[in-house]
């Protein structure tokens, strides 16, 4: 994965993975996006391990883009309208700790953006549950899972876009 150096990169998880780089991969000035693992004890986990709940790691999507297209700020805010961040512990059916809401800071800049956006949702009556941990190693997700709404030509079932901001 080598992209120019003047992209950047972020992490955000929201719930089945599919359905969060479905709305991202449409978002002017991203550049590519991978599903993954973030957050866990376990290196190299599989989907089928992830997926029990044991490992600790969340489903998350690796975000490249460029900024001079787009910010972090304005990726935060598609991440907080895409999904229901109040949920508390998991989205929508999908129930459990791998489809927890979290926000992965890759530096102090993205972790400031990210407090701001959610103390600006809070103030807007919007109870925040989004967790916010440190971006760790991110495992790439098996291939069958990579732009999983374009192969299957589906929409997400859990992500629907709503205008907030």
């Amino acid at each position: 994965m080598a992209y120019p150096d003047s992209t950047e990169i972020a992490y955000f998880a929201s719930g089945c993975f599919w359905g969060t780089q479905y709305h991202f991969d449409k978002f002017p000035g991203v550049v590519e996006t991978f599903v993954g693992y973030m957050g866990g004890r376990k290196e190299n986990p599989t989907y089928e391990e992830v997926k029990t709940g044991d490992t600790g790691h969340v489903e998350t999507i690796m975000v490249v883009y460029d900024p001079e297209k787009t910010t972090y700020r304005q990726l935060t805010k598609l991440f907080f309208e895409t999904h229901d961040f109040t949920q508390i512990g998991g989205q929508g059916p999908d129930i459990g700790s791998q489809y927890r809401s979290v926000i992965f800071p890759g530096d102090d800049y993205q972790q400031t953006i990210a407090e701001e956006v959610m103390e600006t949702l809070n103030a807007m009556g919007h109870p925040v549950a989004t967790a916010m941990e440190p971006a760790s190693v991110f495992w790439i997700a098996e291939e069958y899972h990579q732009k999983y709404y374009d192969k299957s030509n589906g929409t997400p079932y859990c992500h629907i876009y709503r205008k907030i901001f």
